[in-house]
């Protein structure tokens, strides 16, 4: 199976080492480039989404409306970046565009 930048993905995020870590199966934004995304790379670096929904909360959280398989609007908690397995990907929920990608780097880069 074969991921690409900018897809969301069901991913199984378990188990977490600590309780402040996003885990349980839930939607994951693909932020890796597609060069690693396309090769042999074994993890990915991913986003993970959440339904408990934060207003207000870039550069932190960014929002994005139900689409396709993602059946709840959502936040990408970009704060919570980390690298799974590529056997955690379940299955291909959606695509976000590319401005809206753009959008997202943009908030990654005021965090860090």
């Amino acid at each position: 199976m074969t991921v690409s930048n900018g897809e969301i993905w069901l991913a199984n995020l378990n188990p977490v080492k600590r309780s402040n870590e996003i885990g349980k199966t839930r939607p994951v934004l693909v932020f890796q480039n597609d060069i690693f995304n396309h090769s042999d790379y074994p993890t990915t670096i991913i986003l993970p989404l959440s339904t408990h929904l934060v207003d207000d909360a870039e550069p932190i959280r960014y929002r994005i409306v139900k689409q396709d398989d993602l059946l709840e609007d959502s936040d990408i908690v970009i704060t919570q970046i980390r690298s799974i397995d590529n056997s955690r990907f379940i299955k291909k929920l959606t695509s976000l565009s590319q401005q809206q990608m753009q959008e997202i780097k943009k908030l990654f880069y005021e965090i860090i």
